[in-house]
């Protein structure tokens, strides 16, 4: 008698499912469909009135507007200290290890000074926790920037492949 019920309860299940979706469609049959009203009364041609405002949002992304160039200026340099955007060195990073590595970044930048000594003044370490690093020089132009790397890529063979060029605030005195 259950498989009978199963059997019986489904049918009713599906007859029911059947006359929710099909029963609104037969209902509409007296609501006027706008879209067959809109092709009649138009003859095929439809206008919009957009306002200018509103086509400018739409095609804004789409219309070729001339942006204003920045001006570049020149790092102009004023009397006493200029902090300005330019390049150093990175000859040290590193974070955990064996020993103290805020030692080992300051004998880094020691040792860049022992043998350049044109870089007195401009080695400069410091910590980001947990890493320590060590920057030399104060490079206005990128290929200033690249020349000293080499040199010091040269002088220094052992830690030549953790050497790299590093974009950053620059300290000039004039």
């Amino acid at each position: 008698m259950s498989a009978k019920l199963d059997k019986a309860i489904r049918r009713l299940c599906i007859a029911l499912a059947a006359l929710l979706v099909f029963a609104p469609a037969a209902a509409d049959e007296n609501t006027p469909n706008y879209v067959e009203r809109i092709e009649a009364e138009s003859e095929g041609n439809v206008t919009f009135d957009i306002p200018d405002n509103v086509l400018d949002l739409i095609f804004s992304g789409f219309r070729e507007e001339k942006k204003p160039q920045k001006s570049v200026k020149a790092n102009v340099l004023h009397s006493g200290v200029n902090k300005l955007s330019g390049y150093r060195i990175q000859v040290f990073s590193q974070g955990h290890g064996q020993g103290s590595v805020e030692a080992r970044a300051k004998a880094r930048g020691s040792a860049v000074v022992a043998k350049f000594p044109k870089y007195r003044g401009q080695v400069y370490s410091y910590s980001k926790s947990p890493n320590w690093y060590t920057r030399v020089g104060n490079f206005q132009t990128a290929a200033e920037a690249n020349r000293a790397l080499a040199e010091l890529k040269r002088a220094f063979p052992q830690f030549a492949g953790e050497m790299r060029l590093v974009r950053c605030q620059i300290t000039i005195v004039k």
